[in-house]
């Protein structure tokens, strides 16, 4: 692993989003400008522009919008979303495939792919802490509160990064300053990892400041406490010993309102729409997001979750798709018939022309015929209409799609505006009332069970409430994972769900007999990385 970054940095944060995905892949790249850092640096904007470089790089690898990176292999390795071949398309040398079954190897070039978009974020923050520590803040004439809240922000990123690589490999690296020449750090031992990430994060969320708008995109108080509930939540299965308490207070300070918040918040969306609408930069339940702008030349690309070129009909939007991500049979059939989340976050059934009755016709299996999303993936064209299907047997029409976010049509003057949530509010109340359970042999309290219908409320007509509702009897963990999975679907939070709870190795779904191979929990460090530094210790079973 190459742990240095060329030190260089944009003097055009737009500049910088514009150009961020196709050049965040290569540590030797150096697209940016040539100014020298020590020519850099000379006033507040000049340190805005160096600290919001790693923003733009994470989205290259926690966004939805690429065929690898965390999202990518948190979500189509678990039991909720799949990458199916459909007739002669999707196959991609079985890496989907591989992800679905639990076969991965150290050779998968997604995941290599991955390993380097990540390390390569580290690179980015530490390459920018050494600079801005190095600023005098009143030498360029900025407050030293605001210039040591910038500092943390990048510090609580930093961990950020590390809590997810340490969620994908366990044992890795700690890599903090900026190497001069290539480096080859060993492995640290997970445990060690996660008190490294714990200690940084305790130290630098209480430096943040409150979320505000001028906060929107960046690491405010709220982000960093949902980060750190979000570590302890999984400190059991991390490191062996539970921090239930310390998860609740984390969440108690986002709830309470200590981490700041938008538009008189934090609070709960009033419905199923605000939160990923083309509007949703400001609705009360963020507490963490990536802003994105199409006015700005930096619009969230949809393409891996869309179907292909009928979607512009369907949606009345310039964006068609690859019909890679579907959602499988298993996990469709977990909402209820009148939870309203199966109607507002999927395409399903027959698809018409925007504003119209005039079906869009399919153009593989079903060319000229009346598109209509099934839930299966199966050769129904062929007459298979009863078996389970497989990975192998899907159509273009198989399995329901993404529709979570809404990016409004062409003539919306709002078109593609989406911020992409990186944590919500509601996950807070999930955190909370899972640690609570946990602390109480597994049994919900009424407090647990009042945060989970907060937010499960709005996903129920008034009159299908009462049925709907959780009590202490109903909500159980199974139940919780249960009901997490509907919520945050699409959302990229599922592998962890489902490695915390046990389920991971030894749950079946959809075209999936589990492998009961704990081992799987971790993905294995690319054979590629470890040729380079042969400092790295491979994991288990690999």
């Amino acid at each position: 692993m190459r742990n240095y970054i060329k030190k260089s940095i944009s003097i055009s944060l737009i500049s910088t989003c514009l150009i961020a995905f196709q050049a965040c892949t290569k540590l030797d790249e150096n697209p940016y400008s040539e100014i020298r850092e020590d020519e850099f640096l000379n006033n507040r904007r000049e340190v805005l522009q160096a600290a919001l470089r790693p923003f733009t790089h994470m989205q290259a690898w926690l966004g939805l919008n690429a065929g690898e990176g965390y999202y990518y292999h948190n979500e189509l390795s678990a039991d909720q979303l799949a990458w199916p071949q459909k007739g002669r398309h999707g196959y991609d040398a079985g890496d989907h495939f591989r992800q679905h079954y639990h076969t991965w190897t150290d050779n998968e070039t997604r995941m290599r792919q991955t390993w380097i978009l990540m390390w390569t974020g580290v690179g980015y923050v530490n390459n920018a802490l050494k600079n801005i520590e190095a600023v005098n803040a009143e030498e360029i004439g900025m407050e030293q509160e605001e210039l040591s809240a910038i500092i943390a922000e990048l510090r609580v990123l930093r961990a950020y990064h590390y809590m997810k690589i340490m969620d994908l490999w366990g044992n890795v690296p700690i890599a903090i300053e900026v190497a001069e020449s290539i480096d080859n750090p060993e492995t640290k031992a997970r445990a060690e990892v996660f008190e490294f990430i714990q200690t940084e994060l305790e130290e630098y969320v209480p430096q943040l400041f409150p979320l505000s708008e001028e906060l929107i995109g960046r690491v405010s108080k709220a982000a960093g406490y949902a980060t750190l509930a979000e570590l302890y939540l999984n400190a059991e299965k991390w490191t062996g010993t539970a921090m239930w308490d310390e998860c609740i207070a984390a969440c108690d300070q986002v709830i309470n309102g200590d981490g700041g918040g938008l538009a008189g918040g934090p609070n709960l969306a009033d419905d199923l729409k605000q939160n990923f609408s083309n509007t949703n930069q400001r609705s009360p339940e963020n507490l963490f997001q990536f802003a994105y702008s199409r006015k700005g030349g930096f619009s969230i690309d949809f393409s891996m979750l869309s179907g292909y070129d009928y979607m512009r009909e369907v949606l009345n939007v310039g964006y068609g798709g690859i019909n890679a991500f579907v959602v499988v049979p298993t996990a469709f059939d977990a909402y209820a018939e009148n939870d309203l989340r199966k109607e507002e976050w999927f395409l399903f059934g027959p698809q018409y022309r925007y504003g119209t009755t005039t079906p869009v016709l399919g153009t593989e299996e079903y060319d000229g015929q009346p598109f209509i999303i099934v839930n299966s993936i199966r050769r129904e064209s062929e007459g298979d209409t009863t078996s389970e299907g497989s990975m192998a047997e899907g159509e273009e029409n198989s399995g329901a799609r993404f529709h979570k976010y809404k990016s409004g049509t062409l003539s919306d003057e709002n078109y593609l505006e989406n911020h992409y949530i990186i944590y919500r509010l509601t996950e807070i109340y999930f955190n909370k009332a899972e640690a609570i359970m946990r602390k109480n042999g597994g049994t919900a309290t009424q407090e647990a069970v009042n945060l989970i219908n907060e937010s499960r409320r709005r996903a129920f007509s008034t009159e299908d409430w009462p049925e709907a509702q959780y009590t202490t009897a109903t909500l159980t963990l199974d139940e919780l994972l249960a009901e997490r999975g509907r919520e945050f679907i699409f959302e990229g939070k599922r592998r962890t769900d489902l490695i915390r709870f046990g389920k991971f190795t030894t749950a079946s779904w959809w075209d999936h007999t589990p492998g009961n191979d704990p081992n799987k929990e971790l993905y294995a460090i690319p054979n590629t990385q470890i040729a380079i530094n042969p400092n790295l210790q491979q994991n288990p079973g690999y």
